[in-house]
């Protein structure tokens, strides 16, 4: 049985060393990374079936590069590591196409087990929370009736709801049968007028609004 290939990503050499020593013994570890750009190129270049990444890198976010391995590389599962529980960083994982989400503390066997999960195409993610995440998302407004998204054209209004449901610019352009030069255009008027800096941030505040 062919081994898995795994990427690992995490800025701190301890805890990739950690890592590759717990899982060098069940996976065929197959790179290192230590940003998010390095993350996408890395993933591009090795293929990996799964990489586990850690949420805070030093040029961006996790979030970020679990959606754009994604978007390129639909085959290559992600499964997400942090230190700390955070509601927003969960919302944005699930967004972004994350497989898994899971605590540094866990144990060893816990990870090894969350790795042939994902890796296999299964999910850690709890059905009913994914369920009651993207109900949220649905229930955005696209109108000015909220003073925070009044801000917002219309048009603006509806290319956010898609970016909370992390569809791509492309696939956006698709459903509003727009280029994705204006797509583009609409996601960066989205986040300076709502002074954001990147695409899960207004997946957050876009489900932050949903629940008032």
């Amino acid at each position: 049985m062919e081994l898995l290939k795994i990427l690992i990503v995490d800025d701190h050499e301890i805890v990739r060393k950690g890592l590759r020593s717990i899982l060098a013994r069940r996976f065929q570890i197959v790179g290192e990374a230590t940003t998010m750009t390095d993350a996408v190129r890395e993933s591009a270049r090795l293929k990996p079936n799964v990489v586990v990444m850690d949420i805070r890198l030093p040029d961006g976010s996790g979030v970020e590069a679990c959606r754009e391995i994604r978007a390129a590389q639909p085959a290559t599962h992600v499964l997400m590591l942090t230190s700390y529980a955070d509601d927003d960083a969960l919302l944005a994982s699930i967004l972004a196409g994350a497989s898994g989400y899971l605590l540094k503390q866990t144990r060893g066997r816990e990870l090894v087990h969350a790795i042939e999960t994902v890796g296999a195409g299964g999910s850690l993610l709890d059905p009913a929370v994914t369920h009651q995440v993207f109900a949220r998302l649905q229930q955005v407004p696209t109108n000015s009736s909220d003073p925070e998204l009044a801000v917002l054209s219309e048009q603006e209004q509806r290319v956010l709801a898609l970016v909370a449901e992390g569809k791509t610019n492309k696939q956006i352009a698709a459903a509003l049968t727009l280029s994705e030069i204006t797509v583009k255009h609409h996601v960066s008027n989205i986040l300076g007028k709502l002074h954001l800096s990147r695409r899960s941030e207004a997946a957050a505040f876009a489900a932050r609004r949903a629940k008032k």
